[in-house]
């Protein structure tokens, strides 16, 4: 029992420094983020959309793209339908788009990416960026400008602001919606503020021809090559921008199950960064390199919230044998703060509401989404551990229905972004 004290005492002291780590580092999100000056049109966009059975979504993206207002003639909407069985491509050209057939066996979204560039790479006509979306996705209209402003200011890569489609249809649609918003302005917006990187999320994001040459495409071997790319860049010293005037518009999952399918994934794909990059992200950081030291962090997150959960499960040892929680500070507040269910509720309720709050979104539509966030965070204790023992690479897909316009994506024009109006 004195043995499971101290591991109980070490796991908890271990999650609440990390905990400090990441809350001050928040705390910098009160800073504006920078607005690059309107820089007249001249980067060459190569739009590109990895699609997988997306007949469903594609067309609504690719009209979005076609809208820009954004000189024509400066970028292309490139889809790249792979493992496909339905008509994403013939709904995808009817759009507008270009139609680059994947040809070769492809696994991940990496090696579509990666397929594409190098096809890209023998064209005649070259482009100096590329942009990057999901087929679930919408873009705001002046998404193309200002990431322009961004690389005419000097940016090489750069990250957009995620929004959602539909963040009051179901409570996990809520929690998602809730997830990405904290991560533009607490994660995303704080780092920007302090010179460090923003997180490659997903999609929305831009990367210059010019590294991607360097890199002979796009190399990364795990399931999440948005954060493994993030890495990359932190190990080569280059900075992530972060544009929150371009913004995109995700279709978030609508059940539980659904969304556990999808978060396995990515701790997987975290799991296997952190195997893959640690070492040296950490040698990196011993050297100096604070951008490599605050991914390490981020990689990390699998491992403290297993050794929260087996904190928790200490407590809760102590609870059913009646020994009075003794550790440092000799307090019972320590207890409560860290192993309480109602005090980590109010806390995780309190996070979502100013996750909204801050991101200038209506509060009562948000309401069964910041109640049900308690359940999204925690259950990703349980799926972290499952991670670290068992996973599994297979992409298995999330189907997307929502055949959303622009117009009813989230009130995009006129809506009111941190300290930005569009």
């Amino acid at each position: 029992m004195e043995l499971l004290t101290y591991v109980t005492y070490a796991c908890s002291l271990i999650m609440t420094a990390y905990t400090v780590y990441f809350f001050v580092i928040a705390l910098f999100s009160v800073k504006k983020p920078k607005q690059y000056p309107r820089a007249a049109p001249r980067t060459r966009f190569a739009v590109l959309v990895a699609a997988r059975n997306e007949e469903a979504v594609i067309g609504g993206l690719v009209e979005s793209l076609m809208a820009q207002r954004y000189p024509r003639e400066l970028y292309d909407v490139i889809v790249v339908p792979n493992n496909c069985t339905d008509a994403t491509g013939p709904v995808a050209a009817r759009a507008g788009g270009t139609v680059l057939p994947c040809t070769v066996p492809t696994s991940s979204k990496g090696e579509v990416l990666d397929f594409a560039l190098n096809r890209i790479f023998r064209w005649k006509k070259r482009y100096d960026a590329v942009c990057v979306f999901d087929a679930d996705n919408l873009v705001h209209p002046d998404f193309l400008a200002r990431m322009n402003d961004a690389y005419q200011a000097g940016a090489r890569v750069a990250q957009a602001y995620r929004d959602s489609k539909n963040p009051t249809d179901t409570p996990i649609s809520g929690c998602y919606s809730i997830y990405y918003w904290m991560v533009n302005r607490f994660y995303s917006q704080a780092r920007a503020a302090i010179g460090l990187n923003a997180i490659i999320n997903g999609s929305g994001f831009m990367v210059s021809m010019e590294i991607l040459r360097e890199q002979g495409g796009w190399k990364t071997a795990t399931i999440t090559e948005d954060i493994e790319f993030s890495a990359l860049c932190a190990l080569k010293g280059r900075r992530i921008w972060w544009v929150p005037e371009a913004v995109t518009f995700d279709e978030q999952p609508l059940t539980f199950a659904q969304s556990w399918k999808q978060r396995k994934r990515w701790s997987t794909g975290m799991v296997q960064c952190m195997e893959r990059y640690s070492g040296a992200l950490l040698g990196s950081a011993l050297g100096g390199n604070l951008r490599s030291f605050d991914s390490l962090m981020f990689f990390l997150v699998p491992v403290i919230q297993v050794l929260g959960l087996l904190a928790v499960a200490g407590s809760g040892v102590f609870e059913l044998s009646g020994i009075r929680y003794g550790l440092f500070p000799r307090v019972d507040l320590f207890y409560q703060l860290f192993f309480a269910v109602n005090v980590s509720f109010m806390t995780t309720f309190a996070g979502a509401f100013l996750a909204v709050v801050a991101n200038g979104k209506a509060v009562w539509p948000m309401l069964r989404g910041m109640v049900w966030y308690w359940v999204f965070i925690m259950s990703w204790m349980p799926l972290n551990l499952l991670c670290l023992v068992k996973r599994s690479t297979t992409w298995e897909a999330i189907p997307h229905t929502r055949a959303i316009r622009l117009s009813g994506a989230g009130k995009p024009e006129g809506q009111v972004l941190p300290g930005v109006r569009l």
